[in-house]
């Protein structure tokens, strides 16, 4: 079987969550850098694997995959990473942690809308006021969910997928100044995580 391929970009939070996926999953795979900065998502090429001109893409088991939520569903599903209860209401409640995160803070703060944002204004300071206006709020919410979990990750003694979502998101938060140090439930999540080689390689510094 051939090794899989990930079109990635480090900063990319759903190329991050993919990036940990991976590696969760004792998982081969070569990166091939796509420049968001430069618009190589929007070129011919990179829209042929993926129409929406996003990353990341992941070729793997003979298919092409997009959005990092569905390709950790497949990781998950094939093989069973246990990112998610069996459980119908518990997966439920799971989901929707791991949601707040990837599906209402990340879309509103990634570089797509916060360079238009920018572009708008003309003023560089919006993105990380934009970014943070958005974040602490999301952060604290998601504080809040964890309070029905038990640690030490988000949910009990092992890491899923709300862990997943939840360190791309630190890493922005950190990056654009968003305060997130008197979150204690999220700070103990984030250190197991932190702890773990799957999570630690998968960070955008290690290249």
């Amino acid at each position: 079987m051939s090794k899989a391929v990930l079109f990635d970009f480090p900063n990319s939070s759903a190329s991050y969550r993919v990036r940990i996926a991976l590696n969760l999953a004792g998982i081969a795979y070569e990166k091939v850098f796509v420049d968001l900065e430069t618009g190589q998502q929007k070129a011919p090429r990179h829209l042929a694997r993926n129409p929406q001109g996003f990353v990341p893409v992941l070729e793997i088991d003979g298919l092409r995959m997009t959005q990092s939520l569905a390709i950790l569903t497949y990781l998950d599903t094939t093989r069973d990473l246990g990112l998610l209860p069996k459980d119908p209401a518990m997966r439920a409640k799971v989901e929707a942690l791991a949601h707040a995160i990837a599906v209402d803070i990340h879309p509103i703060c990634n570089l797509q809308v916060a360079k238009h944002v920018t572009e708008l204004t003309g003023d560089p300071d919006t993105r990380p006021a934009w970014s943070r206006h958005f974040m602490r709020p999301g952060m604290q919410a998601f504080e809040a969910m964890l309070a029905e979990f038990g640690g030490p990750f988000c949910c009990g003694d092992a890491p899923m997928l709300p862990d997943i979502c939840l360190m791309p998101q630190v890493y922005n938060c950190r990056r654009w100044g968003a305060e997130i140090d008197d979150l204690p439930r999220t700070l103990e999540a984030v250190a197991a995580c932190e702890a773990l080689p799957a999570f630690r390689d998968a960070h955008p510094d290690m290249g």
